[in-house]
């Protein structure tokens, strides 16, 4: 899938990861992938002993003999929380740390398969590159900075009618060329997740399980605005912005209601909002461009971009070599609903 290509694209630039193997119930997709990319044709074999022996990679119709004490770290990118879960039971079982991709799994089971590898002295992570990781590395910087956080998030666009999109229509909303949406990177299922909420209740239920926030119970507001109002649009509304309380969550839409473009819009970046903790900080927020509220006791600091694959490697250096997670799910603060796709006839179950 597109969030492993973009992390094989990098793989081998970096000094000491060696990929032993990529499993893929789809071989020729997976060898499509390490083709476009330009994976040396000659390093690629299809038996994992000699491909831990002579540093090539192996590709693979299944997951299970990746569960081998020969092997440090699994990054789990099935996308599908069933398996997902399935696999980071059975790394664990063997002894391996666990990224997980599938951040389905995670706002499912998360806390539970973090216990699990705890138990075991093993790291159970968030996958840097993701936003969730990438919020919870602001959610530590504005904790270890001696800030309350008031509002953990992202940006996304986001307009109400996306509910009514499904997979056959998904690439209308999109911006990718057709040589891409043609080209089977992209899961049109998945990409409909992405535009019609649910995948960023996902990600921010995964947020909130990690960082201890507690979501409003209407859910999140994809309020529009741009990167210098995000102190102003998620702080509490007895103050004029749109959460129901103080450590919370939410996303902004990078257009309006109207579909209009914002510029200088939250689209791709994660952000947290925090509040001043005396006059004297209050007095810092007003001085310096940092984009406070008109009250001056909150401040947002903003990451722009998310770089997905082509930043795991941070994840598996913190795993591995300092045995850190970026990000893992704490405890059980947020739910998910989601909206079906399809006319539920007489004896579906959901």
């Amino acid at each position: 899938g597109r969030f492993g290509t973009m992390f094989l694209a990098q793989a081998r630039n970096t000094p000491g990861i060696h990929v032993a193997a990529i499993a893929d119930i789809n071989t020729d997709r997976a060898h499509q992938a390490l083709k476009l990319i330009d994976w040396p044709a000659e390093a690629v074999t299809g038996d994992l002993g000699a491909a831990l022996d002579t540093g090539a990679t192996a590709v693979l119709p299944d997951a299970a003999p990746l569960f081998t004490d020969r092997i440090d770290v699994v990054v789990e990118a099935t996308g599908n929380p069933i398996v997902g879960t399935s696999h980071a039971l059975a790394a664990f079982d063997a002894g391996q740390h666990v990224i997980m991709v599938t951040v389905e799994a995670d706002a499912v089971v998360g806390p539970a398969l973090a216990r699990r590898a705890a138990e075991r002295r093993l790291v159970y992570s968030m996958a840097y590159g993701d936003q969730p990781a990438l919020i919870m590395e602001l959610v530590d910087w504005a904790r270890t900075s001696g800030f309350q956080v008031v509002c953990a998030g992202k940006g996304a666009k986001y307009l109400p009618h996306y509910h009514e999109m499904n997979p056959d229509n998904v690439w209308e909303h999109w911006e990718f060329s057709k040589e891409l949406t043609d080209s089977g990177q992209l899961n049109p299922r998945m990409h409909t997740a992405f535009r019609d909420g649910t995948k960023a209740a996902i990600e921010m239920a995964a947020v909130a399980n990690a960082a201890g926030l507690v979501p409003s119970d209407d859910g999140l507001t994809f309020t529009p605005g741009d990167v210098e109002q995000i102190a102003t649009i998620c702080r509490p509304r007895e103050v004029g912005g749109v959460l129901a309380h103080e450590g919370s969550v939410d996303v902004m839409s990078s257009v309006t209601r109207d579909g209009e473009w914002i510029p200088h819009n939250t689209q791709e970046g994660v952000f947290v909002v925090v509040k001043a903790t005396n006059d004297y900080v209050s007095g810092c927020f007003s001085e310096y461009a940092w984009h406070a509220d008109p009250t001056k006791q909150y401040a947002a600091l903003f990451r722009p971009y998310h770089y997905i694959g082509l930043e795991l490697g941070v994840s598996i250096a913190n795993v591995v070599l300092r045995g850190v997670a970026t990000g893992a799910a704490k405890g059980f603060t947020a739910d998910v609903v989601a909206t079906a796709k399809k006319d539920l006839a007489a004896g579906d179950v959901l």
